[in-house]
C-alpha cells in the first residue's frame, strides 16, 4: 500500500518507519527542510531506541522516503496520515492550525480517492473540521474545473510510549479506528493486518468516540500518577511508606500495578497538554471535569516537592550552594524535556541563588537548547563528575544507570552526603546505613 505520513515528529516518524517495515511504500512529508536533510542523511531528529535502525533499513530498501514537496505527498498515498503537532494554546485548548493546514494541502492537490487519517491527538470534533476543509477545497477545485474527488476521514489515535515506541507500534495491544464508511474501514483493516496476526486487535467505533478514547486513556494514566503522588504526600505526614502501599493496592487485579509510582510529577509531550485540552473541551461544552482539574493542580504542585525538601534541609536562601542533578528528560529512554519536572527544579534552585551541575545520558543537548546559556547551570560528562563539590545529589529521572550507583563515590565526592531521590530508586534503610542522608517521596 502507498502511504503518506504528514509530519516527521515523534508520532509521524515512528508510524512511517514501522509501516514501511512491513512492506508498505511510505513517503514522509515535513515542511522543515532541516529535518528532512537529517533524515535523508541517515540520521533521526529525535531519540527513540531502535528507531534509527528501522529508518535506515527501510530507506535502504526503498520503502521509506522523505520530502518537503506538498504536491508530491498529496498525490502519493491512498492513505494520508496527519501526524503533525497539536501544541496547547494559551487557554489550554489544542492548536489545530497544523492539522487543518495539512488537510487543506491534501484537498488542494489529491488526484484520487483518499483516506485521511487523524493520527495526531486531536479534540473531539476535529474530524468534522478536517472533513469540512477537504470538502471546501474540493468544491473550489470543481468550480475551477479541477473535478471532484472522493475521500474518507478516519480517527486512528496513537498509543506509543516514548522509549518503547517501536515495540508498541509493531506489537500493539489495541488498534483504535474511528470510521463511518465501509471503504475506509476495509482499507484500515488491510493496513493493520500485519500487526494483528495472532489475534484481532482492531477496535472499531465512530469517529468521535475514537477521538475521545485517546484523551481518556492519557487522562486516566495521569490521574493514577497524581493520585499516588497525593497519597505519597499524605504517607509522609502519617509516617507510612508509599512503596508498601503501592504494593498492597497494586496486587488487586481491579487496580493493577501500572502507573502507581510516586515521584516528582509527570511531564512529556502527552499527559500535560492532553489533560489541559480535555478540561478545556469540557468547559467549551458547558461541563466541568472536576477530577481532571485536580489532577493537573496536583501535578503542578508535585513538581515543587523536591524544592520544598531541599529548602527544608538547607534553608530558603541557597546562595553558595551547588547541587548535582541526575536526570533531565521527563522519563528515561528519551531526550524529551517538554514539561519535565527538571525544568521546574532547575529554575527554582537558580532563583534561590544555587548553582546546578546536571547529567543526563541522552537529554543534555536538548537541555542546552531549552535552557540556553543559563547562568548557574553547567553540565557534566559523567554522573560522578556532577557530584564534585556539590552540597547534595538530586535525582529526577529514573535512568537505569542510576539504579545501582557507587554509593561510596556519592558519599566522598559530595561536600556532605545528602541525596534527594525524586523517583524512589533506593532502599532508605540501605542508603542511610551507609551514612548518607536520604530524602525520598512518600516514605517517612
Amino acid at each position: 500500500m502507498k502511504i503518506t505520513v504528514i509530519g516527521t515528529g515523534y508520532v509521524g516518524l515512528v508510524s512511517g518507519a514501522c509501516l514501511a517495515d512491513v512492506g508498505n511504500d511510505v513517503l514522509c512529508l515535513d515542511v522543515d527542510p532541516a529535518k528532512i536533510a537529517i533524515l535523508e542523511g541517515g540520521g533521526i531528529p529525535i531519540h527513540e531506541p531502535g528507531l534509527e535502525d528501522v529508518v535506515r533499513r527501510n530507506v535502504a530498501a526503498g520503502r521509506l522516503s522523505f520530502t518537503t514537496d506538498v504536491v508530491r505527498a498529496a498525490q502519493f498515498g491512498t492513505v494520508q496520515f496527519i501526524a503533525v503537532g497539536t501544541p496547547p494554546d494559551e487557554d489550554g485548548s489544542a492548536d489545530l492550525q497544523y492539522v487543518l493546514a495539512a488537510a487543506r494541502n491534501i484537498g488542494q492537490h489529491m488526484d484520487g480517492y483518499r483516506v485521511v487519517v487523524d493520527k495526531s491527538t486531536v479534540p473531539v470534533g476535529t474530524a468534522d473540521k478536517v472533513r469540512a476543509v477537504l470538502a471546501a477545497e474540493l468544491a473550489a477545485r470543481a468550480d475551477a474545473g479541477g473535478g471532484a474527488r472522493g475521500f474518507s476521514v478516519v480517527s486512528n489515535p496513537e498509543f506509543l510510549k516514548e522509549g518503547a515506541a517501536i515495540e508498541d507500534f509493531m506489537r500493539p495491544d489495541r488498534i483504535v479506528v474511528g470510521a463511518d464508511d465501509a471503504q475506509a474501514i476495509e482499507l484500515m483493516r488491510q493496513l493493520y493486518a500485519p500487526f494483528q496476526r495472532n489475534r484481532e486487535k482492531l477496535v472499531l467505533m465512530d469517529v468521535r468516540s475514537a477521538e475521545l478514547t485517546k484523551y481518556a486513556a492519557n487522562a486516566m494514566l495521569a490521574t493514577r500518577i497524581s493520585f499516588m503522588n497525593e497519597l505519597a504526600n499524605l504517607a509522609e505526614v502519617l509516617g507510612a511508606d508509599i512503596e508498601l502501599v503501592r504494593s498492597g493496592i497494586g496486587s488487586d487485579p481491579r487496580i493493577g500495578s501500572h502507573f502507581l509510582y510516586a515521584g516528582c510529577g509527570y511531564g512529556g509531550s502527552c499527559f500535560p497538554k492532553d489533560v489541559k485540552a480535555l478540561v478545556k473541551t469540557a468547559s467549551q461544552n458547558g461541563y466541568q471535569l472536576r477530577v481532571l482539574a485536580a489532577v493537573e493542580e496536583a501535578n503542578d504542585a508535585q513538581k515543587h516537592v523536591l524544592v520544598r525538601k531541599i529548602t527544608e534541609r538547607f534553608g530558603e536562601d541557597l546562595a553558595g550552594r551547588r547541587f548535582a542533578l541526575w536526570g533531565l528528560a521527563f522519563k528515561p529512554n528519551t531526550d524529551d524535556m517538554r514539561d519535565a519536572p527538571s525544568r521546574v527544579l532547575v529554575a527554582e534552585l537558580l532563583r534561590r541563588g544555587a548553582t546546578v551541575t546536571a547529567y543526563d545520558p541522552v537529554a543534555m543537548p536538548e537541555a542546552e537548547r531549552v535552557f540556553g546559556d543559563l547562568p548557574g547551570l553547567a553540565y557534566a560528562g559523567r554522573p560522578k563528575s556532577a557530584l564534585d563539590d556539590a552540597d547534595a545529589l538530586v535525582i529526577v529521572t529514573e535512568w537505569k544507570e542510576f539504579r545501582s550507583p557507587d554509593f561510596d563515590a556519592i558519599k566522598t565526592r559530595l561536600r556532605q552526603p545528602v541525596v534527594f531521590d525524586g523517583r524512589n530508586l533506593y532502599d532508605p534503610a540501605l542508603v542511610r546505613g551507609l551514612g548518607i542522608e536520604y530524602f525520598s517521596i512518600g516514605r517517612a
